[in-house]
């Protein structure tokens, strides 16, 4: 059984509101634990994350541990890279055993083709987004920020972005439509070339489940935790959308 999620944004806003979605979040993994093989987590897990030589940031510390716990079961768990995990490295893999992926991933289930990655920078337009996002990964920006001490770069971090959402409060209110959609243009121009039957992302905040332009193939918008607890559920080929509701 495959399970996907998105968008938890651990960290924001800080104290008992992330610590009690942290705690929905574990539920969550411990409930599709039991038959679950793999896991995939698209994307802005964190609100923001970045590993110093011997420091990351504080808090996820329940989270954390149940990757860990989950893969020592043999439950294989990818994370993609978002927009604001963007400086993921090595110490998940290290310490709790995850896969990590930056680019879309197109995995298989039956004989169904799925298509999956966070959804940042795909697509036409959003000009300021790519060019920031080439220099957040520049890995010069990343040894300069480096040197900044983990008590301000992390503050100044989660300040901006908590400002940067502040700007666009309704960029997650609706569905702008197929022509001004990134990603829904996005999957139309993927089908071009590729037979994909599921694209599969996050990032927008929206659930969406949208029939694309040759009338079979679907994207999914798995959507946020702040405000639902939308996964995706996939045995054998079969694809069923789902809310959590701890029991």
């Amino acid at each position: 059984m495959i399970y996907l999620a998105s968008d938890f944004h651990l960290g924001m806003p800080e104290g008992e509101p992330s610590k009690q979605r942290e705690i929905k979040i574990c539920r969550w993994l411990d409930e599709i634990s039991k038959d679950a093989t793999q896991i995939f987590l698209l994307g802005d897990i964190f609100d923001f994350w970045f590993e110093y030589k011997t420091v990351v940031p504080k808090g996820g510390v329940r989270f954390l541990g149940k990757l860990a716990e989950l893969n020592d079961k043999g439950i294989v768990i990818y994370v993609c890279v978002g927009n604001h995990d963007l400086w993921i490295g090595d110490y998940l893999i290290k310490e709790c055993g995850i896969k990590i992926f930056r680019e879309p991933k197109i995995i298989t289930s039956g004989n169904k083709k799925i298509y999956l990655h966070h959804g940042d920078g795909l697509g036409p337009g959003d000009k300021k987004y790519k060019f920031l996002k080439k220099m957040f990964l520049s890995p010069i920006n990343q040894w300069l920020f480096s040197r900044i001490h983990p008590n301000i770069g992390v503050r100044f971090a989660r300040y901006w972005s908590k400002s940067s959402r502040k700007k666009t409060p309704n960029r997650e209110k609706e569905y702008l439509g197929d022509k001004k959609e990134h990603l829904t243009q996005y999957c139309n121009e993927i089908l071009n070339t590729q037979e994909i039957d599921f694209f599969i992302f996050g990032h927008r905040h929206l659930q969406l489940d949208i029939i694309l332009k040759n009338g079979v193939s679907r994207y999914i918008n798995l959507g946020q935790w702040f405000t639902g607890s939308r996964y995706v559920k996939i045995d054998n080929g079969n694809l069923g959308v789902m809310e959590y509701s701890p029991t």
